[in-house]
């Protein structure tokens, strides 16, 4: 049980602790993820920044994921044909809520950047990090979006996850740091006291101590 996402995300820099010297640059899944992310850019020394990537819900069943986006050009979009299937959702309606997901993206883009690129990531050892990882389809879009980037090094760092998901997304990290992977495995909530609804000020705040420098390529 962690205290709070600030909790997590010291307890995982230290597991990261040796990530210092490549001088990694540490990218938040907001907004969750980004007071876990916050702890371990001031613990690495490293700058801070965002990929927005939105879980695209079933549409009776928002909290179940048929898909996710990733921030990009153009943009990531993964499928969960299973669920997608088992849902009914035609192809008409996939596409009407990647829609909207991907206006959220854009609201987040120009809220949390004001302007200004998202980080360098070529050649540099990327940390992903988010509060937990339950279904992975978020992070898994989040991984395939930064290794376009061209990354020397891709690590997925979360402070609790469901196994199954972990195994999975080896295959798109060159590493996954987790703390805990327990085999009862509810929702990532369960795992905190407190794990409150993360606001935008928040993010802000945490995002404007440890900026990280713009690039000039694509994600």
């Amino acid at each position: 049980m962690f205290v709070d996402r600030r909790d997590a995300g010291r307890r995982l820099a230290a597991a990261l602790a040796d990530l210092k010297d490549q001088s990694p640059v540490v990218l938040a899944l907001p907004r969750g993820g980004v007071p876990v992310a916050a702890e371990i850019a001031a613990a690495l020394d490293a700058p801070l920044d965002v990929l927005i990537v939105r879980k695209i819900g079933l549409p009776d069943q928002p909290e179940l994921a048929m898909g996710a986006v990733a921030e990009g050009d153009p943009p990531v979009v993964l499928r969960n044909a299973d669920v997608i299937r088992a849902g009914r959702v035609d192809a008409a309606a996939f596409r009407a809520a990647c829609a909207v997901e991907q206006a959220e993206i854009a609201r987040r883009q120009a809220r949390y950047r004001d302007g200004r690129p998202p980080a360098a990531i070529t050649g540099r050892t990327v940390v992903l990090v988010d509060d937990g990882l339950a279904t992975g389809a978020t992070a898994r879009a989040g991984l395939r979006a930064l290794r376009r980037g061209d990354p020397a090094r891709l690590v997925l760092a979360v402070p609790v996850g469901a196994p199954d998901s972990l195994a999975a997304l080896r295959e798109e990290a060159d590493a996954v740091v987790c703390l805990e992977a327990p085999a009862w495995f509810p929702a990532i909530g369960a795992f905190y006291e407190d794990f409150h609804q993360v606001p935008d000020a928040e993010v802000l705040a945490a995002l404007a101590g440890r900026r990280a420098p713009g690039r000039a390529g694509r994600v």
